[in-house]
Parts: structure tokens; C-alpha cells; sequence
């Protein structure tokens, strides 16, 4: 599924400022209903953050060739997956999502074409059905790589850090995990997919993550969790993150995880759904601690999403797998940035 042909501009009829002044014009609406009072265009934007909430700032970089390609990458897509990722760390703090500010460096061939009015066409329509405004960011000439730096701010009464797990809470994940890394292996494969197959959809999961504020919010304002993080590097590098922090170690059962089911609907046939589940990444699902006296006020499920227990917090600092029975050690096997993976 390769992107549709970026339509070309001429040298005279792209003009940096005009290009701005569109986009301070799409951004406004939005910016009007949430607390914006100076937006894009000003050297700096001001907006009345709410009585007595705690500000929370989350940044994210997405680098062309290492977390995309642009051979593969639908650029409308591409503006909703850069205000994702960092839509999902908020989500992971329990705060409301308020205000964004993306950061663009972009080689000249790429400014020439319409890709930037397709990515934040795909990032304005994310912002719209997440009630974040775009009020700034910077747009400058990169030698021949796209750089993406998005920050989103939030706001949260009780914050939900990392640190908060104590051994006998409950594990619990939100959603499915595993297809966007078997969406990732696809893309590599180059398979040509029919629009509604199960890899196509998995396809789908690599590009568009469904941050889960709702989830985070409320389990936040309820003091449901004790301690969160979102599933980024992969839940095996997560939970050890958040084990980290906490000072704990964790047991959890491979049964019990949820494993995306259209991994094994589709043509990956030699690889372990399980393993992509544990150390594939970027699924930006949530990974909580519950006390057991609190489990039993989790809703079933939150705009359709369900979280279910996986584990248990234990007070000796590793991490367990049980698979077939067996009790084996969980190592962090998910992403990291400078091992050349």
C-alpha cells in the first residue's frame, strides 16, 4: 500500500508565511474553546491553564528512517501518528490533553509537494477528536530528512506517575498488543494487501495508534492506578520501566496477555504473536497497577476498549513470565534507540 504521489508546487507559489497563516486559520476554531487567548503566529502562545490543575508537558520525536519511511508513510497519517505518540504519554499521566506544539524539519523536496498540507490535515483531525488545540511549533529546512518533535501539555488534578506500584497490585493492560509491530514486519515484507485484510489492518494499527485518554483519565480521577506508563518500546521494556521506578518486580501470565488477534489472521506465519506482544512496541496502549480492594470499580471497558489483568506487583525486583506452566525470567526485549536495532 504505497502512499499516494505528493502533488508538486511551484518555486514561486510556496511561500513559508502563507503556508502559516493557512494553517494559524485551520488551528483557530479549536483554539478559541480551549483557554487559548494568543496562538500560532505570535512568538509565543498564552493560554489559562484551570485552577489548581497541575501541568503536564510530554514530548516525542519521530526521525524519517528510523521510526518511518517515507516510501511507506501516508502523510495524512503520518500528522495523526506524530500527535499520537505524544497524546498517549499524557494519557499515561491521567491528565486531560490540552494544547499541542509540533516542531517540523523537512528536506526542500518534501516543501515543494503537498505533504505538510496532508500531515496536519491528519494532525488537526486527531487534535479535533481529542479536544487539543494546535497553538504553535517551528517549520524549518532539513538536509534531507523529515524531524518530527511533538508536544502536547496537559492538565491533572492527581498525576499518575511510574513510581507508585506496590507488591500485591494487579497488572492491567488496555486493549490488544502485538499489531503494530506485525503491522512493522509487513511493511518490511512488502506485501501487496487487499484494503480489508487482517494485514492490512494491521498495517492500519502501525500507523494510526489510538492514544487511550480516556482510559488514563479516568483511572486517574477515580485513584484507580497506582502506577502507569504506556506501551511504547514494547510491554516487556515498559513493565521493566515501570518496575524501575517503583522499586518492584512483576509476575505475569502469557495466557492472560492480550494478544492481537489479527497476528495470527494474517500471512505472518514465522513469528511468535506472543513475542511481538512483549517486545514489539508502539501498540501505545496503557499498562496500569490496581490495588486488589480497587479491581472490582474498573468499568468492563471505556470507548470499547477493554483492560484486562495480566499479572501481579511482587516484592522481589524481577520479572517473571509463566508460559505452559512454566515460571521463566522476562528480559526487556523491546526498543532501544542507540543498539542499532
Amino acid at each position: 500500500m504505497p502512499p499516494r504521489p505528493a502533488k508538486k508546487h511551484s518555486a514561486k507559489s510556496r511561500s513559508e508565511f502563507a503556508f502559516i497563516a493557512q494553517l494559524r486559520r485551520k488551528a483557530f476554531a479549536a483554539a478559541r474553546s480551549s483557554g487559548v487567548v494568543v496562538g500560532i503566529g505570535d512568538d509565543g502562545a498564552i493560554v489559562c491553564p484551570r485552577t489548581r490543575a497541575r501541568l503536564i508537558v510530554a514530548a516525542d520525536m519521530l526521525i524519517e528512517e528510523i521510526d518511518f519511511r517515507r516510501e511507506w508513510t501516508n502523510a495524512t497519517q503520518l500528522g495523526h501518528k506524530a500527535l499520537a505518540v505524544s497524546l498517549s504519554d499524557i494519557a499515561a499521566m491521567g491528565a486531560r490533553a490540552r494544547w499541542a506544539l509540533v516542531a517540523l524539519g523537512v528536506p526542500h523536496d518534501v516543501w515543494q509537494t503537498d505533504f505538510l498540507d496532508r500531515f496536519y490535515r491528519g494532525l488537526l483531525a486527531l487534535a479535533r477528536q481529542s479536544g487539543v488545540a494546535l497553538i504553535g511549533g517551528d517549520l524549518s529546512r532539513s538536509p534531507d530528512r523529515i524531524v518530527i518533535d511533538s508536544i502536547v501539555l496537559g492538565e491533572a488534578q492527581r498525576p499518575v506517575l511510574r513510581s507508585g506500584a506496590r507488591p500485591g497490585d494487579l497488572l492491567f493492560v488496555t486493549g490488544a498488543l502485538g499489531g503494530a509491530a506485525a503491522g512493522l514486519r509487513l511493511l518490511k515484507a512488502g506485501a501487496t494487501l487487499p484494503p480489508r485484510s487482517a494485514a492490512a489492518r494491521l498495517i492500519r494499527r502501525h500507523f494510526l495508534p489510538r492514544p487511550r485518554l480516556s482510559w488514563g483519565r479516568y483511572l486517574a480521577e477515580e485513584r484507580l492506578a497506582t502506577a502507569m506508563i504506556d506501551i511504547s518500546d514494547g510491554l516487556s521494556s515498559d513493565l521493566a520501566h515501570l518496575c524501575r521506578e517503583s522499586g518492584v518486580g512483576a509476575t505475569i501470565d502469557a495466557a492472560l496477555i492480550p494478544v492481537d488477534p489479527l497476528i495470527v489472521r494474517s500471512s505472518l506465519h514465522d513469528v511468535d504473536p506472543l513475542r511481538l506482544a512483549l517486545d514489539g512496541g508502539e501498540d501505545f496502549e496503557l499498562l496500569f497497577t490496581v490495588r486488589p480492594r480497587d479491581v472490582r470499580r474498573l468499568p468492563r471497558e471505556l470507548d470499547g476498549v477493554r483492560a484486562v489483568r495480566i499479572g501481579e506487583v511482587t516484592a522481589r525486583r524481577q520479572l517473571v513470565l509463566i508460559r505452559d506452566g512454566q515460571k521463566i525470567p522476562l528480559r526487556p526485549g523491546g526498543f532501544v534507540h542507540f543498539n542499532g536495532r
